[in-house]
């Protein structure tokens, strides 16, 4: 059920029964609004949540207040929105609305709590380039390079030159104009509605926020504009992971095309394709993907032993989508990695079996039912949903669409997709990294195959 407030504010529950419920707030912010501020604002929020307030003196005061409730917080910052959750008793609703309206609303941002954000700034900074695991390195680079220098193609990280420049005074010039309550969306699951309702009124309505309520000026309405392109990192990984099993030296590749927004009608074919491709790391119990039967295993993982890792990801916000596949091998290995990848694109529109339509379509129902059997993944689905459409698809209506999608459905959002200029990420030994201009002439070939002038003169 979803409630409108007169300030703007949604306030928005799904009831399930148990002593326990999740609810929280969701602002439409994050670092895609940054281009007029300094980048890293949403990632410092992230990091300042639930720190003092108005009411509570420092953090250890929140956490002990929560624990009365039995209850446990957490913020996530993403490329679009700003989440605050708490799940708690469901007896203890009043304090934790009232709480989470501290929390959001009047944060105190000490000297002393903006120093040790700096600190745990730098601190996730460095361990993010020293990880065996580059994904989320490798996420960023190929966002810069699809949507290069705007909305969701900005650094979702706080760059370590920035984090000295952010301080309260550019925190609450950037809180004016995002944290509006026509922005925001008070979602819960596991509480009666109306007694949700209530409280937001008692909380919400009317509160005047620590940085004043002066007319919000700078809204970035910007519509994400795909440009394509590559983004290199030249990086030793021949020592990322020391010891007595240490992980061999890695060429990373990302390689995505533009699909589409969550709100278009051909998200559930993407979702069944991305479901589809599937794939993974490589490992040895009885071979590499034994008994997995997605596209990245049987065609990749399972005929070319040298590959370490290839695996789809679909990232989709309101206004566009990216389909990628990220691969590691060896660093000499990295052509043929190429060429491997690029036939996968080149495949996805072609024939299509119809057991493998069906396991990959039953496969996304199960997950997606798995999923919501979580108090937490419903609250964040809740929220999103309301956030971005003042309603929310239910699961069955989910499963039924997923249902409906034909090979012809697949077939159509993949040709439109191979229209687009790739986007390409790639980390670590690049010297046999073919050109931009190859990869892109691979992809637009009927067979993916890098173009043979190429292949002779290396």
């Amino acid at each position: 059920r979803v409630t409108a407030l007169e300030n703007g504010l949604r306030v928005a529950s799904q009831n399930k029964f148990g002593q326990f419920c999740t609810l929280g707030l969701l602002v439409s912010s994050g670092s895609r609004h940054e281009a007029k501020y300094l980048s890293g604002i949403a990632h410092f929020l992230e990091k300042l949540a639930f720190s003092s307030s108005a009411q509570f003196a420092s953090k250890d005061e929140i956490l002990l207040t929560l624990e009365k409730h039995g209850g446990i917080c957490d913020c996530q910052a993403s490329r679009d929105t700003i989440m605050y959750a708490v799940s708690a008793d469901a007896k203890g609703l009043d304090t934790v609305v009232s709480l989470l309206a501290d929390v959001v609303l009047q944060p105190r941002f000490s000297d002393e709590e903006m120093e040790m954000t700096r600190m745990a700034i730098r601190f996730e900074l460095e361990d993010l380039n020293m990880r065996p695991d580059p994904e989320p390195l490798l996420t960023e680079m190929i966002h810069a390079a699809a949507y290069r220098e705007n909305t969701v193609g900005l650094n979702r990280f706080c760059p370590v030159e920035n984090t000295d420049k952010i301080n309260r005074e550019v925190l609450h010039s950037y809180l004016r104009n995002y944290y509006t309550p026509d922005r925001m969306v008070l979602a819960g699951v596991g509480i009666e509605h109306e007694q949700l309702v209530e409280c937001a009124k008692k909380y919400l309505l009317g509160v005047e926020p620590v940085w004043g309520s002066a007319k919000t000026r700078d809204i970035d309405r910007s519509v994400a504009q795909y440009t394509g392109g590559i983004v290199k990192v030249e990086k030793d990984m021949s020592d990322v992971s020391l010891g007595p099993t240490p992980i061999p030296e890695l060429t990373h590749i990302m390689i995505g095309l533009e699909s589409c927004s969550f709100l278009e009608e051909d998200f559930i074919p993407f979702a069944v394709l991305n479901m589809m491709m599937g794939g993974g790391g490589s490992f040895s119990a009885g071979g590499p993907g034994k008994g997995m039967f997605t596209r990245l295993y049987l065609n990749v993982l399972n005929r070319h032993h040298w590959m370490y890792n290839a695996t789809s990801y679909h990232h989709s916000y309101e206004d566009t989508g990216l389909l990628c596949i990220h691969a590691s091998a060896d660093p000499k290995q990295v052509r043929e990695m190429v060429e491997i990848i690029t036939r996968e694109f080149i495949l996805m529109a072609g024939a299509l079996g119809e057991v493998e339509l069906e396991r990959a379509k039953t496969q996304l129902k199960s997950m997606l039912m798995m999923n919501l059997e979580s108090r937490p993944v419903i609250f964040e689905d809740v929220g999103r949903q309301v956030l971005a459409t003042n309603t929310r698809k239910l699961p069955h209506e989910l499963c039924a669409l997923i249902s409906d999608v034909q090979p012809a459905d697949i077939k159509r959002v993949v040709t439109k997709m191979l229209r687009n200029k790739p986007a390409v990420a790639a980390l670590g030994d690049l010297t046999d990294l073919p050109t931009y201009e190859h990869i892109q002439a691979a992809l637009s070939s009927k067979d993916g195959r890098l173009p043979r002038l190429y292949r002779l003169f290396r």
